[in-house]
C-alpha cells in the first residue's frame, strides 16, 4: 500500500542527501525513481538536487506533473524542497498516492526563519500518512528545530518568506537560541556577512 510521507527538518539536517540515498536504494533494486523539486527553487541550477555535502542527481519540476501516464512509469516520487509547494501540488502527491498507488516521499523545512508554516509543509502535515523527522544540532548542542535567517552577522524576523539560500543566509538553531537571536559559535561565521 502506497504512502505519502513527508520528512522534515531544519536547514543542514542533510534532508536533500537523504532523498538522494533513497533514490540510489530503489535504483539498486532495479526500480524508477522521479525526483522532483519545484521550479522555484533554481539555487542549485535548473532541473538538478543537490545536497550541501556534494551529492547531486537530475530531477524534473513539480509544476511538469501534468500526466498520470507520465507518473505511472516510476515506482516511487521523492520531492525535494517540498515546502515550497502549493496547496494544489500537495493535492496532486494525494492523488499518486491514492489513485495510482505510488509512494511519494517528501523532504522539506517545516517551518520558515519566522516560524511559521509554509504552504507546502502545512499541507504535507495536514495530509502525510507518515510524518517522519530529521535531525540536526545547535550550536549548544541541543536539537535544532528553526530555521534563522542571518544578514550581517544578526539573527531577522522580519522580511519575505521566501529568500533562497544556504549557509551564507540561513543556520539552524534551537528554540531558544532563536527566540533570543544568539547565533553563539555561528557568530564568528556570520559577522563576514
Amino acid at each position: 500500500m502506497a504512502k505519502l510521507y513527508y520528512r522534515y527538518g531544519a536547514m543542514g539536517s542533510s534532508k536533500t542527501a537523504n532523498a538522494i540515498m533513497v533514490q540510489y536504494n530503489y535504483h539498486e533494486r532495479n526500480q524508477k525513481v522521479l525526483m522532483v523539486k519545484p521550479q522555484l527553487d533554481n539555487r542549485d541550477g535548473e532541473r538538478v538536487v543537490k545536497s550541501r555535502c556534494g551529492l547531486s542527481t537530475e530531477c524534473v519540476f513539480m509544476e511538469e506533473l501534468t500526466s498520470d501516464e507520465l507518473v505511472k512509469q516510476y515506482d516511487c516520487v521523492i520531492v525535494d524542497e517540498a515546502q515550497f509547494l502549493t496547496k494544489a501540488q500537495v493535492e496532486t502527491l494525494v492523488h499518486i498516492v491514492d489513485d495510482l498507488s505510488i509512494p511519494v516521499i517528501a523532504y522539506g523545512l517545516r517551518a520558515d526563519f519566522r516560524g511559521e508554516f509554509f504552504e507546502g509543509s502545512k499541507w504535507l502535515m495536514a495530509w502525510a500518512d507518515t510524518i517522519e523527522e530529521v535531525k540536526t544540532i545547535c550550536w549548544c548542542g541541543k536539537k535544532a528545530t528553526c530555521n534563522t535567517r542571518v544578514i550581517g552577522g544578526r539573527v531577522v524576523k522580519e522580511g519575505e518568506q521566501i529568500v533562497l539560500g544556504g549557509n551564507e543566509s540561513y543556520v539552524s538553531l534551537c528554540r531558544k537560541h532563536w527566540a533570543n537571536g544568539d547565533l553563539g559559535t555561528f557568530r564568528d561565521l556570520r559577522l563576514g556577512d
